[in-house]
């Protein structure tokens, strides 16, 4: 008939096998998530160096936006010395409301508006604003594609054995939705 061994055999190789499986598509997954932060990063990056030249751009035709102009400035610093994920979306989702006020600031000013380079900053900025929102889908994707994997059977049983965790979704906080208000000094 069967040799009991070798049916155990069989059973402890396939089990292997899965857990190999299992363990690299966990892996695979980590790795999305890390690439997906880093590409978010990248765009974080070229839109913090962009935000002071465009600041001295509208700075040159609008002494009655200093406010706006700090404002920006200063949730660029807050982003960059953030260290958690929720913070620096938090942070990410002011700036981003903060450099669209700033280029509305253009409408009052015709000769901005016909300035080579703060035109050129503009589309540059929506350029890197595009980059991001699909680096954020990417990511996000990536970071539902593991936490699923890390809460689902039989991928559980190996994430927990080799302590794969899940990851943080890349979102603003509700209340980072909400317009910045800015005082003039």
């Amino acid at each position: 008939m069967f040799d009991t061994s070798a049916v155990i055999t069989l059973l402890l190789v396939l089990m292997a096998a899965g857990t190999v499986w299992i363990y690299n598509r966990l892996v695979r997954d980590r790795n999305l998530v890390a690439n997906g932060w880093s590409d978010i990063d990248v765009q974080l990056v070229r839109r913090h160096e962009l935000i002071p030249n465009l600041v001295a751009a509208v700075q040159a035709y609008s002494d009655y936006e200093k406010a706006t102009l700090s404002a920006v400035t200063s949730l660029r610093q807050h982003s960059q010395n953030a260290t958690d994920l929720g913070e620096k979306a938090a942070a990410e989702a002011a700036i981003e409301s903060g450099v669209t006020r700033l280029i509305a600031v253009a409408e009052d000013y015709p000769q901005l508006k016909a300035d080579q380079n703060f035109r050129q900053l503009a589309e540059e900025l929506t350029n890197i604003e595009d980059h991001l929102q699909y680096a954020r889908r990417f990511y996000n994707g990536a970071v539902r594609q593991l936490n699923t994997r890390v809460a689902s059977f039989p991928h559980l049983l190996v994430a927990r054995l080799f302590d794969f965790q899940a990851a943080q979704f890349f979102e603003a906080p509700a209340d980072a939705a909400a317009t910045p208000q800015f005082k003039l000094d």
